[in-house]
This record gives structure tokens, sequence and C-alpha cells, in this order.
């Protein structure tokens, strides 16, 4: 079935954006020669959510470790302040692929960044499986790492690709549960099967051997084209957007970076605050914890998706400051209901977050600089979900992990509020779908 041609985009150069009031400059779009044409695309609706199928089994592998770190901290010995280090090291790999995979996708095709991520995600979960040592599990991570900031770029491109110019909506809020779907379904796998099955620290990562490799058919399957005429520059740089959309990017990141760094948070030192500081120890209800966080970041989505995008950020900056004066409560009270609490308001100002952030990239950021942009979205939201678990995890350290993760959460909250400030005061240059 041909597929049908959408009609040539009016010259950009002569008018303004309809909400910014910016006048685009040569700089900021490509020229007449280079620009593609944009086609309607004729993948049916069940291929648009296959696309989304690797971004969810890589994120599977992101969090599965979570449960099992304090099998390795007993088994290896080392501090809370080497765990979140160990933590950081995927944050290392991530930020480090973002600088590349972004333009890399958008110059050679989603699926050469894809296939090889998809490999290291592989290489990861044999090294999980058969780590002995602290520095193993800190190349696991980062293997880790890479992959995963190869599909929040390239395969978070891919599933807007698939879903072509119409279905715009439905891309951005499938590649973003996708992603908050695996990344809380990794550490209930995790949890479930160390407790009840042999090889605690093994199972999981042969599970997700096999999500992988269903992933990996699914990425030489996905009716994507290499791009005809990709936008130049250098090979690796720090992730951007055009002019246009720098108030837009910076919008998402406002929201998304503080929503991402409590979900960090939870991950990296939830099962520590469970097992030392609340007395329970039991990995499926650390796991249980994390994916109920994660389901609620999902399940956000699904609710707010008709809403208008000022609301979303908002209600997600509002959400990402209730977590942390929850995790206040759950730490000076040993609350476990409270820790549950916190980490479900966590998931869902992450997930308000990453749809509003996605939703804006997408409907201002032409397609060939879409999965640079989506990078640049997540630099700005992982840099500090690096930075400040590990920062609280020394801190737990030296003065004990209620004032530790008290003075984690007053930044938090001061910076989620923040956010909350600056939509508001950018809500009028804010593009809302009709």
């Amino acid at each position: 079935m041909p597929e049908s041609r959408t009609a040539p985009p009016e010259s950009v150069a002569a008018q303004e954006h309809p909400t910014t009031g910016h006048r685009p400059t040569l700089r900021d779009q490509p020229t007449a020669a280079a620009r593609p044409e944009r086609r309607a695309s004729s993948a049916p609706t069940w291929w648009v959510w296959a696309a989304a199928w690797p971004v969810t089994a890589v994120f599977v592998l992101s969090n599965a470790a979570t449960p099992l770190y304090v099998l390795w901290q007993r088994d290896l010995g080392f501090s809370k302040g080497t765990l979140t280090v160990v933590f950081a090291f995927y944050i290392v790999g991530l930020l480090g692929s973002l600088l590349v995979c972004g333009v890399v996708s958008d110059r050679l095709g989603r699926k050469p960044v894809l296939l090889p991520a998809l490999a290291l995600a592989l290489a990861a979960c044999v090294i999980f499986a058969t780590a002995t040592t602290v520095a193993a599990l800190i190349v696991a991570r980062l293997f880790t790492g890479i992959a995963v900031g190869a599909v929040v770029s390239a395969g978070m491109a891919a599933v807007t690709d698939v879903a072509g110019p119409q279905r715009k909506r439905l891309a951005a809020l499938l590649a973003s549960c996708a992603m908050v779907f695996g990344a809380g379904l990794g550490p209930l796998l995790a949890g479930v099967l160390s407790q009840t099955l042999p090889a605690p620290t093994v199972t999981v990562f042969i599970v997700e051997m096999v999500l992988l490799a269903t992933a990996v058919l699914a990425v030489l399957r996905m009716p994507v084209r290499r791009p005809t005429a990709p936008a130049k520059g250098a090979w690796m740089r720090v992730p951007g957007v055009p002019h246009g959309s720098r108030r837009h990017l910076a919008l998402g990141i406002a929201v998304f970076a503080p929503g991402i760094t409590a979900t960090s948070f939870v991950l990296s030192l939830g099962p520590s605050l469970l097992a030392g500081l609340l007395g329970a120890t039991n990995r499926i209800v650390s796991g249980a914890m994390a994916f109920a966080m994660f389901l609620a970041a999902t399940g956000v989505q699904f609710a707010v998706q008709r809403m208008r995008r000022r609301t979303i950020l908002t209600a997600g900056a509002v959400s990402t400051a209730l977590s942390m004066v929850t995790l206040i409560v759950a730490v000076h009270a040993s609350s476990v209901a409270a820790l549950v609490a916190s980490a479900l308001l966590a998931g869902a100002g992450q997930g308000m977050g990453q749809l509003g952030g996605l939703s804006l990239l997408n409907s201002t950021v032409c397609p060939q600089r879409l999965a640079e942009a989506n990078a640049a979205l997540n630099v700005g939201g992982y840099v500090p979900a690096g930075l400040l678990p590990v920062t609280a995890g020394y801190l737990s350290d030296a003065v004990g992990l209620t004032a530790g993760a008290t003075g984690f959460a007053t930044v938090l909250m001061s910076l989620a509020v923040i956010g909350g400030l600056v939509v508001l005061a950018g809500h009028r240059r804010m593009p809302e779908p009709s």
C-alpha cells in the first residue's frame, strides 16, 4: 500500500513560531535541499507498540540489580557510599552514550544504534551473573548505562518514526511508558526470582537475556528507514535542540530532572532504607516497591495524557515535592508505609515530567533532530540523578541514614518547587495540542 505524502511545510524563514514568537533562522533549520520529505506512516498501530518493546527490554535490565545490591554488599563487603558509586557508573555510561547516540541515530538510522546497544546489554547480563568483585559490578553497570543511553535517544525516536506525524501523541505516550514500565518490571522480577529460586544473583539475568533476544528480533523487523538527508555538525557533542525549542527543553528538564532524581534515590538506597532503617529484609518487598513506583509512573501518564502540558508538568513538580516530604516522614517515623507512599509519588513525578517533556519535544523538534532532542532531555535529567544520590550515600555513611536522607529530600524538594514555578512562569510560550 503506497504511503501518503504530507503537504510540504511552509517557509520557516518567513514566519514566526505561533507560540514562541521566535523567527527561525537558516541555522536553526536545514536548507530546503537538505530537508527530507515527511511521510505519513503506513505501519499498523501494533507496530508502534512493538517498536516500544526494545525500550522496555533494556530498561528491565537498568534496574534489575536493585534488590540484589544487599546480597552483593553482604558477600563483597562494600559500604553505602560504594553502592551509590556502582549505581552512578550507570549514569556515567548513560551520559557518555547520550553524547553520541542521539546524533549517530539521526544520521545513520535507528537500527545501527539499537543493535549494538542490545549486544552490550546482553554482555552486561553475563557480567552481572558472574560478578565476584565490585569492579565487575561497575563494568556491568557501565555497559547497562551505555545501552540505556542508546534506547532513550534512538529507541524512543524509533517509536515516533514508526508512528508517523499523525500519531505523535501515541508515540510520546508509548515511548515514555515503555521506559518507566521496564524500569519497574526489572526490580520486581529480580526480587521475586532471587527470593524464590536458587542462584539469586544469576536467574534474573538469564531471564533478561531472553527478553533482550526478543528485542533484537523486533529491531531487525522494525519498519524504519535510514535518514535521507541527516543534519550536519560534529558527531560527538552535548546534545541540544534547535533554537526555537530550547525553552521547551528547559521546561521539560525543570520537572523531569527532580522526578528522575527522586526515583534514582529510591532505586539506589531504597533497599538499604528498608533493610537497615525499617527492618524489612525480604527482597520481594524492595522489588515490589520499585515496581509499584514505576507502575505509578506508567499509570499516571495514561491518566493525564489528555490534559494540557502545563497542567501535566505542574502536577509532576508537585508530586515530586510531596514525595520528598513523605520521605522525611518515613525515615524519621521508621514507616514502611510512608516510604512506599514516597516512592509512588516519586514515580508519578517522574512519569508526568517525562511525558510533558517528550510531548513538547515531539511537537516542536524536526524529525532529523528528534533523537538528539530526546538525548538532551535525558542528559538534563540524569546529571542530577547521578550526583545527588551519590552525595546522599556518602553523607549517610558519615552522619547516618536518617540525616542523609533528610538532607537529600530537602534539597530535591526545593528543586521540584523551583521547577514548578518555572513551568508556571513560562506557560504562555508552551505549545498545547489542539
